[in-house]
């Protein structure tokens, strides 16, 4: 069997790259490991302009009601569990931002049936083994389905198998990674309980509980996303973090207790997974120019706030375009060019951050425009380095004057 395109990954990055291939008379085939809908490990937080990647507006094939379970339009902040700062993302009637809230079981299902809907392969349950760039040129894939074996060829190949996918390990990409460490846990919810901020349309975000971290909880219909993790700004982190299980278990239980959740903690279920913060330019194809990656594989991921689905959705439209173009031996500049000086002010900002969480929460998470600022460059209104820079100048200043008062005193 010979394809077109195939894509390993039926994740927003390869589902979309197959769906844009399809519709444009390729044969592609869909690979995803697991039978879906399948769960997946995420919080499941949107920027609404994902409708314009999606092209929702355009095609109508596809319902955003179908999976959006919530549309957050306020932030509520805190620092250990403390001094909450519950602002909206839209001051003005200047922007109409929000985010979606998602189950990516059903995120991703709908993806990817929309993808086999307009003609792509959809091969679920089909977990790859091996990846053979051949002397022609070709991409030999061999995968496993139900015991037995397939193998197929392909002109190009997108991987898009996420932070652990065995292709950029076969093909020998991103050998230098950054990982953050996240856990959440969904944890059933009658919305007619609990603190009064907790609403269908309020985010929450905790910034004092865990060093170089925050916390998180995600409304969904009929349940919390509740999750915690540890932000990493070094290349290949082998730091071990004696008791990491347990402390980001017990920062999710505390969170739930500072909102008056009822829950049993014998019952929660915990999901643990690392994240790929983008950590500088790298290449995301091989040398050949018939491997790509995108999405997690190729560490699109914010390292300021850890987002990575918009990011994903982008690249995978992007690799599509450089396939029907022809344009394939650009597609690492096209990404670079358009992630990397946002993601790098991005991480320039996380430094100052992370490091000083409880000062800049005081300075900057608490002034009124700064949940704007947040929701605008999530859904990129704005970027980092317009930011990034003024931001740091401030919190600089701040520090001096601090300084200043404490000699005094």
């Amino acid at each position: 069997m010979h394809y077109d395109v195939v894509v390993v990954g039926a994740g927003p990055s390869g589902s979309v790259a197959a769906w844009k291939l399809a519709c444009n008379g390729l044969k592609v085939a869909l690979l995803e490991k697991h039978k879906l809908p399948r769960h997946k490990t995420c919080g499941g937080g949107i920027p609404m302009v994902a409708a314009d990647i999606l092209e929702f507006n355009e095609l109508k094939d596809l319902a955003p009601e179908a999976f959006i379970e919530c549309d957050t339009r306020y932030m509520r902040h805190t620092f250990n569990f403390e001094t909450p700062f519950l602002m909206p993302m839209n001051v003005s009637d200047n922007t109409n931002l929000s985010l979606w809230m998602v189950r990516r079981d059903i995120f991703d299902n709908a993806l990817a049936k929309r993808a086999e809907a307009s003609g792509a392969e959809l091969l679920d349950e089909h977990t790859v083994k091996q990846i053979t760039c051949l002397p022609d040129g070709r991409v030999q894939v061999e995968a496993h389905h139900n015991g037995e074996t397939w193998v197929a060829t392909c002109d190009k190949l997108v991987g898009a198998d996420g932070v652990n996918g065995i292709v950029a390990r076969q093909i020998g990409l991103r050998k230098e990674r950054s990982l953050a460490i996240a856990m959440e846990a969904e944890v059933p919810h009658d919305w007619k309980s609990g603190h009064p901020d907790l609403r269908p349309e309020v985010l929450h975000l905790e910034f004092g509980a865990v060093p170089k971290g925050y916390a998180w909880v995600f409304p969904k219909s009929d349940h919390l996303n509740v999750g915690a993790g540890f932000f990493s700004s070094k290349k290949n982190e082998k730091e071990e973090r004696t008791g990491t299980k347990e402390f980001l278990q017990n920062v999710i239980c505390n969170y739930l207790t500072s909102l008056n959740v009822p829950y049993n903690p014998d019952e929660l279920i915990y999901h643990s997974y690392p994240l790929p913060l983008w950590h500088g330019q790298n290449t995301m194809q091989n040398r050949e120019g018939n491997v790509f990656l995108s999405g997690d594989a190729a560490g699109l991921v914010n390292p300021f706030f850890g987002d990575g689905i918009l990011h994903a959705l982008r690249s995978g439209k992007i690799v599509a375009t450089c396939i029907l173009e022809n344009n394939t031996v650009n597609y690492s500049k096209i990404i670079t060019d358009t992630f990397a000086d946002n993601f790098n002010a991005a991480l320039r900002l996380s430094k100052i951050f992370y490091q000083w969480p409880s000062f800049c929460y005081r300075n900057g998470v608490n002034r009124p425009s700064a949940t704007q600022t947040a929701t605008m460059l999530l859904c990129g209104q704005t970027v980092f380095p317009d930011v990034t820079d003024r931001v740091t100048k401030r919190i600089r200043e701040a520090m001096r004057l601090g300084r200043r008062k404490s000699s005094v005193n």
